[in-house]
């Protein structure tokens, strides 16, 4: 049995940026020109008005400030509101190997590695660009990867179960080192003409190296970590590759983008999540005063504030529980990597941690990790 590590990270932050102040002039734009075309029937009272947005109603119901995206322009386009990008030939990398293959090569530079060294690549994200062949295949020929690679969708959880899953392997010695890469370019399923969430997603890559301890002199040792799912249809997309094979398949319905029940998630995920940590903890005999930083799935600030308080039993202190949702916004799976990757350095040998991330499912993952 061998002692698994997460040995670096890497973070790819698209070049674009979206502020609330830009969502919120486009999304208003298009609400303006979907209300006055159908003014008689609102006045007749068969259709509600759309309502204007405001960047302080997003930051009140979300924390988000901000978020990157592959393409701004399309999502900003009142007429469209949603990213234009180009249809690119079967013999080009495609836009999440391509995202993807940054956020590894900054993870293997970190550690020292070259991509040869790697026997695993585990492409975990809240949605795939195909069916098949695998995404984390090709990720892994860009690379010059050896051994294996094959894709994961747990929702928003995907990296923490990524992480489960490279980590038994290695464990095991059926590999000895891994990537798990989390490409989400959420800002295409998100529908941005909802007022209820079109403020929510951001793109980006993330890359979390792990391997044997032994064959580095530094990193986080994963001394534990724990998956759990409970069905639930409270955060759905019902697109797929069946679509078409439907009597209504090709009209542009509303549930073929993200859907959820806000108040019904915040309701029954909270609980969850909190249980499923402090059930962790006590299994490992960690005591949860003994965390030194919670890095917590970015979906929303009032529920991480309310997971830290739960967890700790006490208001987290500046910095234990940290928030990159101002910055990034909602980057499904890749958030609590995000995290992670921007506030680990400054622990210590000996200091310990927990990443979790929680979604659609439901799903929920944690990870225990220990700096050596």
């Amino acid at each position: 049995m061998y002692q698994p590590a997460i040995t670096a990270t890497g973070v790819f932050v698209p070049p674009e940026a979206i502020s609330n102040d830009d969502l919120v002039a486009a999304f208003n734009a298009y609400a303006d020109r979907v209300n006055a075309e159908n003014a008689a029937a609102i006045e007749a009272g068969e259709m509600a008005a759309i309502p204007h947005s405001s960047s302080e109603f997003i930051v009140k119901a979300s924390g988000i400030e901000n978020r990157y995206v592959m393409d701004r322009s399309g999502v900003l386009d009142p007429a469209r509101m949603y990213p234009n990008l180009r249809q690119r030939s079967d013999d080009e990398p495609g836009i999440m190997a391509e995202m993807a293959l940054a956020a590894c090569e900054a993870a293997l530079s970190k550690a020292g590695r070259k991509g040869d060294e790697v026997d695993l690549v585990i492409c975990a994200a809240s949605n795939m660009e195909r069916a098949y062949p695998a995404v984390a295949i090709e990720i892994q020929k860009l690379l010059g990867a050896g051994g294996f690679a094959f894709d994961m969708n747990v929702a928003c959880s995907s990296a923490t179960f990524g992480i489960q899953a490279a980590a038994d392997m290695i464990r095991s010695g059926s590999v000895r080192r891994a990537l798990v890469v989390n490409p989400e370019i959420t800002s295409g399923h998100l529908e941005w003409r909802d007022r209820d969430c079109h403020f929510i997603f951001g793109d980006v890559a993330t890359a979390t190296l792990i391997e044997r301890a032994e064959d580095a002199e530094h990193g986080f040792l994963i001394r534990s970590t724990r998956c759990a799912t409970e069905f639930s249809n409270a955060i759905r997309n019902n697109n797929g590759f069946l679509r078409r094979n439907r009597p209504d398949g090709m009209q542009d319905r509303r549930d073929m983008q993200f859907m959820q029940e806000g108040r019904k998630v915040f309701k029954e995920v909270l609980p969850l999540v909190c249980t499923h940590i402090g059930a962790h903890l006590t299994e490992e005999t960690v005591p949860a005063d003994s965390l030194k930083r919670l890095w917590l799935h970015q979906a929303n600030k009032t529920m991480n504030d309310f997971i830290g308080r739960k967890v700790l039993g006490r208001d987290p202190e500046p910095g234990e529980q940290p928030n990159i949702l101002q910055e990034f916004a909602n980057t499904s799976s890749a958030g609590s990597i995000i995290a992670f990757d921007r506030f680990s350095s400054d622990l210590n040998p000996g200091d310990k941690g927990l990443i979790c991330s929680f979604g659609a499912g439901y799903s929920v993952g944690s990870v225990i990790v220990e700096r050596y």
